[in-house]
């Protein structure tokens, strides 16, 4: 299982490193090295969402996340985004900025740093609205209840998290963006633009695949019901079982499509913070591309272990910790408008939060006697895909 899922990510690793120390030496093979590690500590709480999207479609739209999507994440957001960025924020054209990345690499970074301002402020409310969207969402397990409590009973309010969004985004904008560390200047007007884009994506991405997935379930329940009319079959066929309320099991087609892309732009807002901290370590887009996408290679290896164990129906708190630590993350990156916040500090944030969620499931495992407790399970758990 180990073996079967991670394989790729393993020789991957071992080619690339191989690859780093015969362009770059021991110093480039180091660097390589550094900036895998710094990708897989800021981004498991990514693979923690995407597992949580992940299970719902099925193995044919779980291989199109692990080829075609891994493809996007290492050459299209590790080596074509940043080069984008500069072309747009610098008004040049796609041949001059690939000449500058790789001909004037200090520039290069400077406009890059210079366009974090934007950056942040997109992936900040992105992300900022995915934590939203969950905390004020009435479900059945509750992590803190003093805080989820009252915050689904807010919830029942439909446009409350754009609000909340919408007002963080004008006050990011009248402080921090007053006068950022990136490129100086007041960078109002570029937050306001950037963060409102984010916003529009979420809504748009997000609004169509919860479109097709509620049609899904609404057709799901529907040959449920003239199955139940017709004796238990619809067409001959028996209904299958659904694995959970309100999931959705072998998601394909348009339903899956649309969360395919959601889930791209999910990990393309988790990769800026990396991407940004990267020149901290070297201003060359090919060893940053490397690096950070034998980091990414295990994020998505990470992904399809967690929906193949059934990791987060065994630990129900898990994707409490990963959206509180989405949230903090979103915070963090509109902070880093103006203040330099170190990545080791990004890191330890996601990793404490959900640390402490998957401890908090063990807890609750062991005093219901359900797996990963040591003592024995009093019923059945449906694990995995």
């Amino acid at each position: 299982m180990l073996l079967k899922t991670f394989g790729w990510s393993f020789a991957v690793t071992v080619a690339g490193l191989a690859l780093a120390g015969v362009l770059w030496g021991w110093q480039g093979l180091a660097i390589v090295g550094i900036l895998s590690i710094l990708e897989i500590s800021l981004s498991f709480d990514n693979a923690v969402i995407n597992a949580g999207i992940l299970r719902k479609m099925n193995a044919f739209w779980q291989r199109i996340f692990l080829t075609i999507g891994i493809l996007i994440a290492v050459f299209g957001m590790r080596l074509v985004f940043p080069v984008v960025i500069v072309a747009i924020t610098a008004k040049l054209g796609p041949i001059e900025a690939v000449n500058l990345a790789i001909n004037d690499k200090a520039h290069y970074q400077e406009l890059v740093t210079s366009a974090h301002p934007a950056i942040a402020a997109f992936g900040g409310i992105f992300l900022l609205m995915i934590f939203l969207d969950f905390l004020f969402e009435e479900r059945e397990h509750k992590w803190l209840a003093w805080i989820e409590k009252p915050m689904a009973r807010m919830g029942k309010l439909d446009t409350l998290s754009i609000i909340v969004a919408l007002v963080v985004l004008l006050v990011s904008a009248m402080t921090v963006a007053t006068s950022v560390a990136h490129g100086g200047g007041d960078k109002s007007a570029t937050v306001l633009l950037s963060g409102v884009a984010g916003l529009i994506t979420y809504l748009v991405v997000g609004g169509i695949s919860g479109y097709f997935e509620d049609k899904l379930e609404e057709d799901e329940e529907d040959d449920a019901v003239a199955a139940a009319a017709s004796g238990g079959a619809v067409n001959g066929t028996p209904p299958v079982p659904r694995k959970g309320a309100g999931a959705v099991m072998g998601m394909a087609g348009k339903a899956a499509f649309f969360m395919f892309l959601y889930l791209e732009v999910i990990d393309a807002s988790f990769s800026f913070d990396g991407v940004i901290g990267a020149f901290a370590i070297t201003n060359d887009i090919f060893e940053m591309a490397l690096g950070l996408g034998i980091g990414a290679m295990y994020i998505r290896s990470l992904t399809v272990f967690l929906v193949r164990k059934g990791t987060l129906d065994d630990y129900v708190y898990l994707e409490h910790g990963a959206h509180y630590a989405i949230g903090a993350l979103a915070v963090i990156l509109l902070i880093t408008i103006k203040y330099e916040i170190n990545e080791v500090i990004t890191g330890l944030v996601g990793l404490v939060l959900i640390g402490l969620s998957f401890w908090s499931s063990l807890v609750r495992n062991r005093r219901e006697g359900k797996p990963g407790s040591d003592a024995p399970a009093k019923s059945e758990v449906t694990s995995g895909v």
